[in-house]
C-alpha cells in the first residue's frame, strides 16, 4: 500500500499542510518501503503548489474572506506584523511555524509581494522544508533501528496513532475555538441592536416634516 498509494497521499497531505506523513515517509524510505528521492519529490512538490493555491486565493479574494470569515483575523493580524517585519525571512520559515502555514501565503499576498518573488522564496522554503523532514524521518528510522531493533515497527505504529491522535484533537479544539468566536460575536451584534436608540433606526423619509409656518401659527 505504501507503494502504491504512499506518493499519492504525500502530495494531497503536504498541498494541505503535513509535517508527519513526510517524517513517517522518510522511516518508511530507510525501511526500504518507498524511495527517498521520490518522497522528497512528491513533498516538494505537494508543499509549493499548495502554498502558490492560498497565495493566488489570498490575491484574489483576500479581503472578502476575512470580511465572510473574521475569526481568520487573529492568524491575520500577526502574520501581517511578521510579514511588515522581515518579508524574505518570513516566506523562508513560515512552513517551520505551527498553526500559520496556511495562513501565511494568503496574508503574504494581501501585502503586495509579487508573484514572481513570491514564487522563487516559497520554492526555496519548500525545498529546504522538504529536505529537512525527509531525511529527518530517514535519519531517525535508522535511530530507531539501533535502539529499538526488532521493537522498531511498534514504535512506529505508535507514532503514528499518536501523530493522528494529536491532528484530531486539535483539529476539534480548533473547531470549538471558531464556533464559540461566532457565538460571541452573534451575541454582540445582537446586544448592540437592541441598544440602538428608537429613533435611530427610521429612515431619513419617515422622519417627521418640518411644519410650516401657518401650522405653527
Amino acid at each position: 500500500m505504501l507503494s502504491t498509494y504512499g506518493y499519492f497521499a504525500i502530495l494531497i497531505i503536504t498541498f494541505l499542510e503535513g509535517e508527519s506523513i513526510v517524517i513517517l515517509a522518510g522511516i518508511a524510505a530507510y525501511q526500504g518501503l518507498m524511495d527517498p528521492w521520490l518522497v522528497l519529490l512528491c513533498a516538494l512538490v505537494g508543499s509549493f503548489c499548495g502554498d502558490q493555491f492560498y497565495y493566488t486565493i489570498g490575491r484574489r479574494y483576500g479581503s472578502r474572506l476575512l470580511d465572510r470569515w473574521p475569526t481568520l483575523r487573529d492568524k491575520t493580524d500577526w502574520a501581517f506584523k511578521l510579514v511588515r517585519k522581515n518579508e524574505t525571512l518570513f516566506i523562508l520559515s513560515f512552513r517551520f511555524i505551527y498553526g500559520v502555514r496556511n495562513v501565511s501565503p494568503f496574508v503574504i499576498a494581501m501585502s503586495g509581494v509579487s508573484r514572481i518573488r513570491f514564487m522563487a522564496l516559497n520554492f526555496i522554503a519548500a525545498l529546504i522544508w522538504a529536505l529537512a523532514f525527509t531525511f529527518g524521518g530517514y535519519f531517525f528510522g535508522q535511530a530507531l533501528e539501533h535502539f529499538l531493533g526488532e521493537h522498531q515497527m511498534k514504535v512506529l505504529i505508535g507514532l503514528g496513532g499518536l501523530a493522528v491522535l494529536i491532528w484530531a484533537i486539535s483539529f476539534i479544539r480548533r473547531k470549538r475555538r471558531e464556533r464559540r468566536i461566532r457565538e460571541e460575536e452573534a451575541a454582540a451584534a445582537a446586544t448592540a441592536a437592541d441598544t440602538v436608540p428608537p429613533d435611530a433606526a427610521l429612515p431619513a423619509d419617515a422622519a417627521p416634516a418640518p411644519r410650516s409656518p401657518s401650522e405653527t401659527a
